[in-house]
C-alpha cells in the first residue's frame, strides 16, 4: 500500500509507509547514538570546561592523575582496607575441632578399655564488640578513601609544579629565540651601515658579537626547556606538551582569605584522613576496652568410653582469665587514640598555614605581575624607539643593545610573573578543589565554576 507524501518542492511522489518509517527510526537511532557517543567521549564535558588554554585537557589531566604511582598505590590500599573490613565484620574466630583417644587399663581386672572424645567449639564475640568491629571496618574504609583522594591532590599538585617549570623554561626559550631574530636584523643593518660608509666596523662587530651571545643563551635555554618537559613527561606520560601555549591573562584573587579557609578546609582530604584516623583509633580504644571483658568459647562433645558402654554428650564454656594484659592493652589504646587527636588538631593548624601562605602568595603573585607588565610595555616601547633612532642615524649601536637588553629582561620579568600569577591561582583553586575534578570526594560539581 502506497500513500502520497508531499516532496519538499511541492512535487508528490509515492513512498512505501513502512520504508519510511525505517528511515525515520534509522535517523534517529543514529543521532541517539551519536549523541551517546559524544558524551561518552566527554564531548559534553569539554563543552563545560573553563577556558583554561595555559592548562592541559582535563581529560589528559585525570588520565595522568589516574595513572600516577602515588594513586595507584592509595587505590591498592583502599581495595586491601575493603578486604579488611570483611575480616571486621566477619571476626577472627574461627570453629576448633577437637579429638582425642585413649586407653583406660583397669587394675583390679587387668581389663583394657579404648575411649575416644570429639569436640566442636567456637569463641563467641561479644555483642557490643560486633558493633564495634564493624565501625572499625568502616572507618578504615573512609580513611582510605580520603587518602585516595589526599594522593591524587599531591599527585596534582606535582603535575601543576612542573607543568609551570616546563613553561618558565619553554618562555625564556621562545625570549631568546626573538631576541637571536632582532639582533641578527640588527647585525644585518650594521653591515649595510658599514659598506655605505656611515658606520665604522666595530659596530658590526658588536652586533654579531651580541647575536652569537643571544644564540648561545637560546641553546641554553632550550636545553632547560627539555630537560622540564621530560621531568613532566617521564613522571605523567598522559601529558602531552603543545608546541605553543597561547598566553594566559591573570585574575584577581576574589573573595577575602576566610572565604579560601572555608573551602579549603571543607573539602581538604588530609584533615579529613587525619579526622578518620583519630576516629579509627578511637574505636580500638572502645575495642580494647571491651576486650577486657574477655570472649567466652562455647563447644559440644561426645565422648565413647569404657570401649562403648559409656557415652558421654555434653556442652562445656570456656572463659580466658586475664591478670593485667588486657587492662595494659587498653590503656596503651587510649593513648594511642590521644595521639591521633592530637595529630588532627596539629595538622589543621599546619592547613591554616599553607592555606593562608597560597592566598598571600597569589594575591601578591597577581600585583607583581601587573607592575612588571607596566614596566615591560614602557621599556619595550623605548627599545623600539632607540632601534629606529639607530636604523636613521639617530643613535648609536650600543645604545639599541643596551635598550634591547633592558627590553629582554623586562619582557622575561614579566613572563615569569605573569606565570607565577597563573601559578599561585591555580594552586589556590586546586586546594580549594575548584580547578580539577579530584576523585571519590563528592565535591567535583564545585570544579569548574571558577
Amino acid at each position: 500500500m502506497k500513500r502520497r507524501v508531499e516532496h519538499p518542492q511541492g512535487v508528490g511522489r509515492a513512498v512505501p509507509v513502512a520504508k519510511a518509517t525505517t528511515a525515520t527510526l534509522s535517523r534517529k537511532r543514529s543521532v541517539v547514538i551519536g549523541l551517546l557517543g559524544l558524551a561518552l567521549s566527554g564531548g559534553f564535558a569539554n563543552a563545560e570546561e573553563p577556558n583554561r588554554p595555559d592548562l592541559p585537557p582535563l581529560a589528559q589531566i585525570e588520565s595522568a592523575l589516574n595513572q600516577h604511582f602515588t594513586v595507584l598505590n592509595a587505590a591498592s590500599e583502599l581495595r586491601m582496607e575493603h578486604a579488611n573490613q570483611r575480616k571486621w565484620n566477619s571476626g577472627n574466630y574461627e570453629f576448633n575441632l577437637r579429638a582425642g583417644t585413649g586407653q583406660r587399663k583397669i587394675v583390679d581386672t587387668g581389663q583394657n578399655l579404648k575411649e575416644w572424645d570429639v569436640a566442636l567449639e567456637r569463641p563467641l564475640r561479644l555483642y557490643n564488640k560486633v558493633g564495634i568491629d564493624e565501625d572499625i571496618g568502616a572507618a578504615s574504609v573512609a580513611r582510605a578513601e580520603y587518602a585516595l583522594g589526599d594522593a591524587r591532590h599531591d599527585a596534582g599538585r606535582t603535575l601543576l609544579q612542573l607543568w609551570f617549570a616546563w613553561q618558565r623554561e619553554q618562555t625564556q626559550a621562545d625570549l631568546w629565540q626573538q631576541q637571536v631574530d632582532i639582533l641578527k636584523q640588527q647585525a644585518q643593518m650594521a653591515e649595510k651601515r658599514v659598506k655605505a660608509g656611515d658606520a665604522p666596523k666595530l659596530e658590526l662587530n658588536q652586533a654579531q658579537a651580541a647575536a652569537a651571545q643571544a644564540v648561545v643563551s637560546w641553546h641554553q635555554a632550550h636545553l632547560r626547556a627539555q630537560l622540564a618537559g621530560n621531568d613532566l613527561t617521564r613522571q605523567f606520560p598522559a601529558i602531552l606538551l603543545p608546541e605553543k601555549l597561547p598566553p594566559a591573562i591573570p585574575q584577581a584573587v576574589e573573595n577575602d582569605f576566610a572565604f579560601w579557609k572555608s573551602r579549603v578546609l571543607e573539602h581538604n582530604h588530609e584533615l579529613g584522613m587525619a579526622q578518620k584516623q583519630s576516629r579509627v583509633q578511637q574505636l580500638l580504644a572502645q575495642r580494647s576496652h571491651a576486650d577486657q571483658l574477655p570472649d567466652p568459647t562455647v563447644g559440644v562433645r561426645y565422648a565413647n568410653e569404657a570401649s562403648g558402654n559409656e557415652r558421654v554428650t555434653g556442652v562445656y564454656l570456656s572463659v580466658p582469665l586475664s591478670f593485667g594484659q588486657r587492662s595494659a592493652t587498653a590503656e596503651g589504646a587510649a593513648q594511642q587514640a590521644a595521639i591521633a587527636a592530637d595529630q588532627e588538631a596539629f595538622v589543621k593548624r599546619r592547613l591554616e598555614g599553607d592555606i593562608y601562605a597560597a592566598h598571600t602568595q597569589a594575591v601578591s603573585s597577581f600585583a607583581t605581575w601587573q607592575q612588571a607588565h607596566a614596566a615591560a610595555q614602557a621599556i619595550r616601547s623605548n627599545a623600539e624607539l632607540v632601534g629606529k633612532a639607530y636604523s636613521l642615524g639617530e643613535s648609536s649601536l650600543s645604545d639599541s643593545l643596551i635598550a634591547r637588553r633592558f627590553a629582554l629582561e623586562s619582557s622575561l620579568a614579566e613572563n615569569l610573573a605573569q606565570l607565577d600569577a597563573n601559578e599561585a591561582h591555580y594552586r589556590l583553586l586546586l586546594d580549594a578543589h575548584q580547578l580539577w575534578p579530584l576523585g571519590n570526594d563528592g565535591d567535583e560539581h564545585h570544579a569548574n565554576h571558577y
